[in-house]
């Protein structure tokens, strides 16, 4: 336990902004240090929370500093190892949007340094503390949807304009999967609480043919379980439609449903019934929601299973890439036991 606020800086404010006000909204926290290269954007949010005193900095000087405690990473996909790594060689606490990284070899390394530090590492896939998809984790863990045997989730981004210019198109090897499908993957594993054992991907870049975006724009992967479960997710980045996602959860006793029409579920095949309706909100009310839980498992000291979370997630988006080279079913291998 600490007896003091932990110091912290947040590096980028694009959805880092959510980042800052939530350390800023944080008793347990000192927001001391911001990382943006807009200077008219810190500058902004530097003058709307004066009274915070807090600097604009660069990386090197945050990670460099000794008494900053943890970093928050909004920046560009690229850059994430990077910083993590040269977060953890200086013991810093590291909150990283999604993803982690980008490649298995850079997911090993940072493993192998993070196993010989005492810092804290998670990861921002926000839709962890959506209250619909607590509620519905703890419906399938009661077995009131009976066996689970099908898992679908769709990943509808529905900006096609950002990844045909901006960051995305400059940044190399970006993946669908990672910037946007991870989600639905986390998802996947949060709900029915197991862990794939194989996994096959198919892509196409028909959507953004002609375009600045070098990479496939989507991707289907689908995952094979030990217990016989099968999982399909999709990261549809040219898809005509707005930002939205898709889950189907099927059962042996029920179907679970969120879609456009809204979550439901389906207790029978009668054609003469109609579904029933679910009233939880299916996103957080904000992107710097699981801030709070990350300052917890610092404070408690309990760093080990928040960690292996990101650490296995990353396992199987990486391998839903890598697959794709391959063309047939992969094994993923999993660094955690």
């Amino acid at each position: 336990m600490l007896g003091r606020a932990l110091k912290s800086a947040v590096v980028g404010l694009g959805v880092g902004r959510q980042h800052a006000l939530a350390l800023l909204k944080d008793p347990r926290t000192e927001l001391c240090a911001i990382v943006e290269h807009d200077e008219v954007r810190a500058q902004d949010f530097v003058q709307n929370y004066k009274d915070q005193n807090i600097q604009i900095s660069t990386f090197n000087e945050v990670v460099g500093c000794d008494e900053i405690d943890l970093i928050s990473l909004a920046s560009f996909d690229g850059d994430h190892f990077h910083q993590v790594m040269a977060g953890l060689k200086h013991s810093k606490h590291m909150f990283v949007e999604k993803p982690l990284c980008q490649t298995r070899p850079e997911l090993e390394d940072i493993y192998a340094l993070w196993k010989t530090s005492s810092c804290a590492l998670a990861s921002n896939l926000v839709l962890r503390k959506a209250p619909l998809y607590i509620w519905l984790k703890d419906l399938i863990s009661s077995g009131a949807l009976g066996d689970i045997y099908a898992f679908d989730g769709d990943y509808l981004y529905g900006r096609v304009h950002k990844i045909m210019s901006g960051w995305r198109s400059e940044t190399e090897n970006y993946s669908v999967m990672e910037g946007g499908g991870i989600h639905i993957i986390d998802l996947m594993l949060m709900l029915t609480g197991q862990k794939p054992s194989e996994v096959y991907s198919l892509s196409n870049k028909i959507a953004t043919r002609n375009t600045d975006f070098q990479y496939h724009d989507f991707q289907s992967s689908q995952f094979m379980f030990e217990s016989g479960l099968i999982g399909r997710v999709t990261a549809n980045f040219g898809c005509i439609h707005r930002h939205h996602h898709v889950i189907r959860v099927f059962g042996t006793k029920g179907t679970f449903l969120y879609d456009d029409a809204g979550p439901r579920i389906h207790w029978t095949s009668d054609e003469d019934k109609t579904a029933d309706f679910v009233k939880e909100a299916p996103l957080p009310a904000e992107k710097g929601v699981l801030i709070p839980d990350f300052i917890g498992t610092i404070i408690n000291n309990d760093i080990i299973e928040s960690a292996y979370q990101e650490f296995d997630l990353m396992s199987v988006v990486l391998a839903a890439d890598e697959v794709l080279n391959c063309k047939k079913p992969t094994r993923i291998e999993y660094l955690t036991c």
